[in-house]
């Protein structure tokens, strides 16, 4: 991983998500770390490609980890690394990279200054083992740290904790070029719309548009959305598409 660098011009840095917990999968718990990652990532220029949802399943996290690793830049994970039985995920991890699992003593150290030796209980202790190779994520909400291994960033599901351990994270991601964004609001039904879009998005590959349906209650209507890391190729489709809307709402 590099220490906060720029890619290339023309490189883009990508990153997967594991998000891991039975609780996430039946309903019981509402994700909140999704959206948050997105949004953190688009503001590095690293574009979120790809979430999955598993079960605490050692073989289902193995699975997704060793792929998602292979296909993007970074991966992240929440989840699974608490003081219980079912939290598996750094032990999956170090099966994921072969690797063996032991007690870190600089996280024991930070467990040890946070629940002093009375409180420091065998179950707190699991959130101390660390896959052999790792090196500690900081947690300032609740000290016990996440890890590093390889291109994987193992991370608590505790939307707080998640937060605090990306932010510490950040310095030494690899950044990529900002996608820039236009909004267009169409005032008129997405059918309507859309061959011109087809037609403009065909001759401008490197040039993303999304189209959102909306419904007021009485009307539907469309924002779009034009998505570049080239300010230059954004304005320019930009404004064939409101020429195009010129001419249909001429047209209506």
């Amino acid at each position: 991983m590099g220490d906060g660098a720029q890619s290339s011009a023309d490189e883009i840095v990508t990153a997967g998500f594991v998000v891991i917990g039975d609780e996430i999968l039946s309903g019981r718990t509402k994700d909140r770390n999704i959206g948050y990652l997105a949004d953190f990532l688009t503001a590095h220029g690293i574009d979120l490609a790809e979430v999955r949802i598993v079960p605490d399943e050692t073989s289902r996290i193995v699975e997704a980890v060793r792929d998602l690793s292979a296909r993007y830049t970074h991966v992240f994970t929440s989840g699974g690394i608490g003081p219980t039985h079912d939290d598996i995920t750094a032990d999956a991890i170090a099966e994921a990279f072969g690797v063996g699992i032991d007690f870190h003593p600089e996280a024991v150290a930070m467990l040890s200054k946070r629940y002093g030796s009375a409180d420091l209980t065998q179950a707190r202790m699991r959130m101390a083992r660390i896959p052999d190779g790792a090196t500690l994520i900081p947690n300032s909400v609740s000290k016990a740290p996440g890890f590093t291994i390889g291109n994987v960033n193992v991370m608590a599901g505790v939307p707080s904790v998640f937060e605090a351990m990306l932010e510490a994270l950040a310095g030494q991601l690899k950044h990529g070029t900002k996608v820039i964004s236009r909004t267009i609001e169409a005032g008129m039904a997405e059918g309507r719309v859309a061959d011109d879009l087809r037609r403009i998005q065909n001759d401008h590959t490197d040039v993303s548009i999304g189209s959102y349906p909306q419904f007021d209650g009485k009307n539907f209507t469309t924002q779009l959305v034009v998505r570049s890391r080239n300010e230059e190729q954004l304005d320019l489709v930009v404004t064939e598409i409101e020429t195009a809307l010129e001419r249909l709402r001429a047209e209506a």
